[in-house]
C-alpha cells in the first residue's frame, strides 16, 4: 500500500490560519504555531463579543429612550408600561430611532403614554 503524502493538506490548513492572522503583529502573522494561539484567542473573543454587543446595543437603546422620554417629563419605566398598557409594540430598538431622528413623532407618543397612565411625579 502506498504512502500517504500530507504535504498539500498541511500547507492549505497553514494558510488557512495565517491569512486569518494577517495584520497581527511581529511573529503572530508569520509563524503557524504562534498565529494558531492567536487565533484562536480572538476567534474566542469574536464569539463573545457577538453577545455582548446585543447587551450593549440594548443598553444603548434604553439609554436614548430614557433620555427622549425624560424631556417630555416621564421616566423610562413609566413610558414602557404606558406603551404597555395601551398596546403599542415598537421595540427599543425602533424607539431609540424615532427618539433620535423624529423627536416631533417620539414627544407625540410620549403624551400618548402620559394621558394613558396615572400621574406620577418625576424627578429630573
Amino acid at each position: 500500500m502506498a504512502r500517504v503524502k500530507r504535504g498539500t493538506t498541511v500547507r492549505a490548513r497553514h494558510k488557512k490560519v495565517l491569512k486569518l492572522a494577517s495584520g497581527y503583529r511581529g511573529r503572530s502573522s508569520k509563524c503557524y504555531r504562534i498565529a494558531l494561539q492567536r487565533v484562536e484567542k480572538a476567534l474566542q473573543y469574536a464569539y463573545r463579543d457577538r453577545r455582548c454587543r446585543k447587551r450593549d446595543m440594548r443598553s444603548l437603546w434604553i439609554q436614548r429612550i430614557n433620555a427622549g422620554a425624560r424631556l417630555d417629563g416621564v421616566t423610562y419605566g413609566n413610558f414602557m408600561h404606558g406603551l404597555q398598557v395601551l398596546g403599542i409594540d415598537l421595540n427599543r430598538k425602533v424607539l431609540s430611532d424615532m427618539a433620535i431622528s423624529e423627536p416631533d413623532a417620539f414627544s407625540a407618543l410620549v403624551h400618548q403614554v402620559k394621558n394613558a397612565i396615572p400621574c406620577r411625579v418625576v424627578y429630573i
